[in-house]
Parts: structure tokens; sequence; C-alpha cells
């Protein structure tokens, strides 16, 4: 049987270099390149994101379901809720939806300088 392994998740955007900063603005960890096009992130736990150039890319209209609908989204763990959104938002994120409803509901909603969703979630509500 064929081993699989996964590898990374690779984000288009517009500018990789800048997206890649943001992104180890809010993980830690080293940026490398491989061209202009092509950027990674290696955060601290090894795991990898790429950032890769798409002229003309277009943020997805979080949270339709029709045609520019979001395609993928990261979720990130935290222990302090309210210390990484400080962060996040520092960084250049975009709130899109912080109603966590008083802490019932263990997520909030952002968009990175790019557009591209993702989630702060509670590490305590994780199974």
């Amino acid at each position: 049987m064929t081993s699989v392994t996964f590898t990374l998740v690779a984000l288009d955007c517009p500018d990789p270099a800048a997206l890649a900063e943001f992104y180890q603005g809010v993980l830690g960890g080293g940026i490398s390149r491989d061209s202009e096009e092509w950027w990674e992130l290696r955060e601290p736990g090894g795991t990898r994101i790429a950032f890769q150039l798409a002229p003309g890319h277009r943020a997805p209209d979080w949270p339709r379901a029709d045609a520019n609908s979001q395609q993928a989204h990261l979720d990130f763990d935290v222990t302090d809720m309210e210390a990484a959104q400080e962060k996040v938002l520092a960084l250049g994120a975009t709130a899109l939806d912080l109603d966590d409803q008083g802490g019932k509901r263990g997520f909030r909603v952002y968009a990175d300088p790019a557009g591209h969703p993702f989630c702060l979630c509670r590490a305590a509500d994780r199974p």
C-alpha cells in the first residue's frame, strides 16, 4: 500500500511575502522562499503553510456558499482569546464574526490580509 503524508497547505494570494509575514507574526517560525511566487512558513511545531502568487486573486465572500464561497479556512487553537484577537488584529487581520455568544461558542472568525477566513478557537473547547 502506498504511504501518504500531509505536507502543507498552500494559500493563493496577491502578495506571498506579505502574507507569509502576517502568518509568521501570528504563529512564529521561519520564512523561506523558492521564488517571488512561492514563500513558505515553517511554524515552530513543524507545520508548513505556503503562499503562492495568484495574479487577480479575489478573496472569498465569507460565509457565502455560492460562486465566490470560501474553499477552505484555517483554525488556530489559542489559550487566551482576547490576547490572540488583539495580536491578529494588530497584524492586519479583519474581524468577520466575533460573536462567540459570551464565550459559549468556542471560536471567532477573521480574515487574513489577503481575505482568507481563519478562526481562533479556544483550546479548552477542543476534544
